[in-house]
């Protein structure tokens, strides 16, 4: 059995093609999209569309992620304060482009859980943990602060949200972060997916990356009115530039003045660019 994995395209299409033709070259038995297809990104619309194809015509699964979660979430969100419209600019804006093909995007399921058929070596994706879909595996997080967060009596678990391609073995199972398809933060720039074959008894695991056409995604953010919807979405723009987390930073040091009032959403931004060298 072969089995494909990828998560965290963020609204980038041109990694979203790749990811396809990569995994289509390779003929798995299944392919499953762990979650953050949408959001963060110039096309938000061209993915889920792209993506719903392979879905009905190849059986493509997908699970949910947090950014699925906060874009339907916008359909009702209510947002008024300058601070608000700082933070959820570009999510609204992912929600106009998804609007008319919703139904497409509801629905998902949090955890997807399936077997070789010829063993009981059950295998658990979610974008997440157990702990629920913003809860990320990264290199650095150790196995004690994993335990209660991995489901119990599976031989492989499967994640992505971190960005950051890892697999280790703990609590007796085999467990893999995909990374990320469409915006890494492990400072590579190409994206990755994990590729699971079972074989000899048992599940054997592989981070494959790839390049694709980064001179036309980055074209897409500029051209596409992204990064108008908000000044985070410049930091949104660097992360995926230097494939490296850097909202994180911001969050930490403006966002709770920011929402209040006390400081100007653009001016925060600026300000924290320029302290990084990159404005």
């Amino acid at each position: 059995m072969k089995v494909a994995v990828f998560s965290d395209i963020q609204a980038n299409l041109p990694a979203l093609e790749e990811t396809i033709e990569q995994i289509e070259r390779w003929r798995p038995d299944l392919v499953v999209m762990a979650g953050d297809l949408v959001n963060r990104g110039p096309d938000s619309g061209g993915c889920l569309r792209r993506f719903d194809e392979m879905r009905r015509d190849r059986g493509w699964l997908p699970v949910n992620g947090n950014h699925e979660e906060w874009v339907l979430a916008s359909e009702h969100r209510s947002v008024e304060t300058p601070g608000e419209r700082a933070l959820w600019g570009f999510t609204q804006w992912a929600w106009s482009q998804c609007a008319a093909d919703a139904e497409r995007l509801r629905g998902w399921a949090d955890h997807l859980t399936f077997h070789p058929p010829e063993s009981d070596a059950w295998v658990h994706v979610t974008h997440g943990t157990m702990a629920g879909n913003r809860d990320g595996i990264t290199p650095g997080r150790s196995d004690e602060s994993l335990v209660g967060a991995l489901p119990e009596d599976i031989a492989l678990f499967i994640a992505g949200h971190t960005h950051r391609p890892h697999q280790r073995r703990t609590q007796c199972m085999l467990v893999v972060n995909v990374g990320s398809a469409g915006s890494p933060f492990d400072g590579d720039p190409r994206g990755s997916f994990g590729r699971f074959v079972w074989q000899h008894g048992r599940w054997q695991a592989e981070i494959r990356r790839f390049d694709y056409d980064r001179d036309q995604a980055r074209r897409d953010f500029l051209n596409s009115g992204f990064l108008d919807q908000s000044p985070l979405a410049r930091i949104v723009y660097h992360e995926w530039e230097r494939a490296e987390l850097l909202i994180a930073g911001w969050r930490e040091r403006y966002q709770q003045a920011v929402l209040a009032g006390e400081l100007d959403a653009e001016r925060s931004v600026r300000d924290y660019l320029q302290g990084l060298g990159l404005e």
